[in-house]
């Protein structure tokens, strides 16, 4: 994750004016941010900020929770708050992570948490549609993209699919992998979309606060008739929105919709 540098802020609270001390410094914070600022630059510390305009921390705060919480301004824990990058368009395709942030100009990357094989036992067994204790491949990874922490995976995989696909590394593109060793081409699927907090391990591992709002999917994806993939997916809420075409049946897909 590249960070940049803070660089002091223009502007002053004027205590004579009956506009409240917060909402002036949330003014400042917001005009710097946008108009100064490149995303990802970092800010000032509260402490910081609070020598600099002579206020309390608690109204540094305020205006800080209030930046934050509309978009402009984004926390890394631990690490500081910063002008926040533009979210991405989470579209829904049967396409693989490297693939998707490649095409947005984006360098990706993964750290992988699992690669291993285990029983599809309750829920996981039903979702596969397997039968109960049947070997699956879980492959878990934290997804990165230009060094920032994106998303958490975790993909299952029936094992007599993908025989010996264990031997060899974690692959750095499951979906590539999967059709150059094996033939595997998604064809079609099914997401379960909801929102969800994050837990503290969640949290730790995608750089948010604990309760921080995350998009959860589920999807299952099929080559002819066959579930081949079943995976769980945690997205960062404040990296991503969500992006649906719609259209209305019985009539023709336009251009508009990248036909």
């Amino acid at each position: 994750m590249v960070l940049h540098k803070a660089q002091p802020i223009a502007g002053t609270i004027d205590p004579t004016r009956d506009e409240p001390k917060h909402v002036q410094l949330r003014d400042i914070l917001r005009r710097h941010a946008k108009s100064t600022c490149r995303p990802g630059e970092a800010l000032p510390s509260e402490r910081d900020l609070a020598l600099s305009f002579g206020l309390a921390r608690m109204t540094v705060r305020q205006a800080v929770d209030f930046l934050v919480e509309e978009g402009t301004l984004e926390r890394v824990v631990g690490v500081g708050t910063f002008a926040a990058r533009p979210k991405m368009d989470l579209q829904v395709k049967l396409t693989s992570y490297s693939e998707e942030m490649q095409r947005r100009g984006m360098v990706p990357a993964a750290r992988v948490l699992r690669f291993d094989e285990v029983p599809a036992v309750g829920h996981l067994a039903r979702e596969m549609e397997l039968t109960d204790g049947a070997p699956v491949v879980r492959f878990r990874r934290l997804l990165l993209a230009d060094g920032m922490p994106m998303s958490v995976d975790e993909n299952y995989l029936p094992a007599h699919r993908v025989p010996g696909f264990l031997d060899e590394p974690a692959p750095s593109s499951l979906y590539s992998s999967l059709e150059e060793r094996y033939g595997l081409v998604m064809q079609w699927g099914e997401d379960q979309i909801e929102a969800t907090a994050a837990t503290p391990e969640y949290a730790q591992l995608l750089a948010v606060d604990h309760g921080a709002p995350l998009l959860k999917i589920q999807r299952h994806a099929y080559v002819r008739r066959e579930l081949v993939d079943y995976s769980i997916s945690y997205y960062r809420a404040d990296r991503y929105k969500l992006w649906v075409p719609l259209q209305r049946p019985g009539t023709r897909r336009t251009a508009a919709y990248g036909g």
